[in-house]
């Protein structure tokens, strides 16, 4: 790359996704309109597409591609000036994938309990829907949460997401935290990963863990990837200990953490890109 051109203006300009202080990269002779003029069919070069999706300028992105921290489709990118089609390749940095398209947003909120996982109500109850408002066309609940049960909802208007993110196939796991009334006995764990019987067939949990007790009270954590109506409270009051506080903390790689009951915020590239290669987008 010529680093020598300071009289030509950037070719980028500084917008969503930069950082004031990101340095701005110098014209590269193959980006100029005459180069690339006959090349669209093949794509846009790799380091445009990265600097464009807030990465960092051109000649950042070019050392993240020297440095081996950059791949595509899986591979490791080993030359620069690599061409991309961001519609259909699967980029990723560190490892993370980048959503590179700006159409599509997802946003993880904290339910409270009480509220209706639907986008209306026509009994005029609170919704999802009332908390998202209009932050963006389109937007869909992933899965539900009981109205009772409080915690990490995601909505999203990526419908292919959305739709993978639901169906049993792709086993994504949710985790919960679940307030019990009794003593837990010490097998329970084991138990539940084996599998037990309910009415409308087995389920079995991938982990279970006491995290407190105290005055005849305990917390548990829950971890499955079923999506059955009240699996959580059905599963564990089959067990003999009836919930009385649920809150879902996490669904697959995205966690609820510190989030306020009622905040909502838009998921990094980094978390979208997970949930991606967990449904294998």
């Amino acid at each position: 790359m010529n680093t020598d051109r300071t009289d030509e203006p950037p070719t980028t300009d500084a917008g969503d996704g930069w950082s004031e202080d990101m340095e701005l990269a110098p014209v590269h002779p193959g980006d100029r309109p005459d180069d690339d003029a006959g090349d669209e069919r093949e794509g846009e070069r790799l380091q445009k597409v990265l600097a464009r999706a807030g990465v960092g300028s051109r000649r950042v992105c070019e050392d993240m591609i020297e440095a081996g921290r950059i791949s595509v489709n899986g591979r490791t990118v080993t030359v620069q000036g690599m061409r991309v089609d961001p519609r259909r390749d699967r980029i990723a940095v560190d490892g993370a994938r980048l959503e590179l398209r700006d159409d599509r947003v997802t946003y993880a909120l904290n339910k409270p309990a009480g509220v209706i996982t639907a986008m209306s109500d026509d009994r005029n109850r609170p919704t999802v829907g009332d908390m998202v408002g209009d932050l963006a066309r389109g937007l869909v609940h992933v899965g539900r949460l009981d109205q009772d049960t409080e915690g990490l909802l995601l909505v999203t208007n990526d419908g292919e997401l959305a739709h993978r993110l639901a169906h049993p196939r792709y086993e994504v796991r949710k985790t919960y935290l679940a307030q019990v009334s009794g003593s837990v006995p010490r097998d329970l764990g084991k138990r539940l990963r084996g599998g037990v019987e309910l009415e409308d067939g087995p389920v079995k949990v991938h982990s279970f863990r006491v995290v407190d007790t105290h005055a005849g009270q305990s917390v548990v954590e829950v971890v499955l990837h079923e999506g059955r109506k009240h699996i959580v409270r059905r599963l564990l009051a089959h067990v003999g200990l009836p919930v009385s506080r649920l809150t879902r903390t996490a669904v697959g790689p995205v966690k609820l953490e510190r989030m306020r009951v009622g905040s909502i915020r838009r998921l990094t590239r980094a978390e979208v890109g997970a949930l991606q290669e967990a449904v294998e987008l």
